[in-house]
């Protein structure tokens, strides 16, 4: 059952993903008193805990690639920290480039991740082929390869996260969707929902494709859009390498990893629009298929045994959004992620904490803010798939 809606609170965190929840949990484990997370449906039931688990600090904006390497920390060390094992596997990320302007991008990519700690380094095609077995090399030119990034299991970070919020004083509740957030005079002064109405003069949204939505309750524009992306399992793979790398065919964006004894696999849909969906199509699986037979032809004979739909929280330059509401006094944001939300969530629960607390954050976040679509300083993110 859920807890009872508490009348009041210092922050409302509206979402209970991994940033949400981390967010909460930071709140709370600084101090401050009467944190309340608020979550239309289970804990991690959006876009948390229908992610490919991936968890990496190979990005090509700096802030992003801090925000990567912090939470890579978080995850490698949450059994000791939160009592909680996540699975880590640290089999690192291996990007398959096939063209001369990728292989460019990357080298520079590369390079400003050395420069902020980050072990990456471009590589040849035969070496990716050691990494990654499954990879034909054919057209290949190069790889970009990080051995510290990998995989988890989003649902156990969301237990992790969950009980160590509710450990340092925050209240949970989902299945507690929220209908309204009142503003008098520009400021925050609460929260309405379908159980009642919680007041706060602060709250950050941290509701992931439906961050937009949320936005709009309290009269900002968070340009957040969801955009279905599909996952496939398959069944075990006879000789799989237990080591073997978060693998991507850049070109194609089709991407693998070890799932227990099968492979995990998805792939950007072109043809797919902004919305809601989270029913499976077949659509997409005549390009998925093209992909496997050039660059994983073994995988092509291997059947499927699930899979499931889930959203990315699509901005216009595929970066985040972060920061503190110009219009609205008490209103932060943390959404927007295209596709990173996951694995950035620990870091960006920190960053949030500080904010509220008007404290100097890990990483300067100021480039992320909404306003930078309004000012022409779209920071764009080029490392997405």
């Amino acid at each position: 059952m859920s807890p009872q809606l508490p009348p009041s609170a210092s922050v409302v965190v509206i979402g209970g993903g991994v940033v949400g929840l981390a967010t909460a949990y930071e709140l709370a484990r600084a101090g401050v008193r009467d944190v309340v997370l608020l979550e239309r449906d289970s804990l991690g039931s959006g876009s948390t805990c229908r992610a490919a688990g991936g968890v990496r600090a190979m990005f090509s904006d700096p802030v992003n690639v801090t925000l990567g390497a912090r939470s890579l920390e978080t995850f490698r060390d949450f059994p000791a920290r939160f009592g909680q094992d996540v699975d880590f596997a640290q089999v690192g990320y291996l990007f398959l480039l096939s063209t001369p302007a990728e292989v460019e991008d990357f080298t520079a990519a590369v390079a400003l991740q050395n420069d902020l700690g980050v072990p990456s380094r471009v590589i040849e095609v035969a070496e990716a082929q050691r990494l990654s077995p499954l990879v034909d090399g054919d057209g290949l030119l190069a790889a970009a390869w990080s051995p510290t990034d990998g995989h988890c299991t989003p649902e156990s970070v969301v237990l992790g996260y969950a009980a160590a919020a509710r450990r340092a004083g925050a209240t949970l509740v989902p299945h507690c969707a929220v209908t309204g957030v009142d503003v008098a005079e520009g400021r925050v002064t609460g929260v309405r929902t379908r159980a009642g109405r919680v007041r706060t003069d602060a709250v950050v949204v941290a509701a992931g494709p439906w961050s937009a939505e949320v936005g709009r309750l309290a009269g900002i524009d968070l340009p957040v859009e969801p955009l279905r992306r599909q996952i496939l399992v398959t069944e075990p793979v006879p000789g799989l390498d237990p080591h073997t790398p978060f693998t991507i065919d850049f070109a194609t964006s089709f991407y693998f990893h070890r799932e227990g004894a099968g492979v995990l696999m998805g792939m950007s849909d072109p043809d797919e629009t902004p919305g809601f969906r989270l029913t499976r199509s077949e659509a997409w699986l005549p390009r998925l298929g093209e992909a496997v037979e050039r660059r994983a032809p073994a995988l092509a004979s291997v059947g499927i045994a699930g899979g499931w739909a889930g959203l990315y929280e699509m901005t216009p330059d595929h970066n985040a959004l972060i920061g503190r509401s110009a219009e609205v006094e008490g209103l932060l944001y943390a959404t927007g992620f295209s596709g990173h939300g996951f694995l950035m969530g620990p870091a960006v629960g920190e960053v949030v904490r500080d904010l509220y607390l008007g404290r100097e954050t890990l990483v300067d976040v100021a480039g992320l803010d909404v306003r930078r679509f309004t000012t022409a300083g779209a920071r764009p993110e080029l490392n997405i798939v």
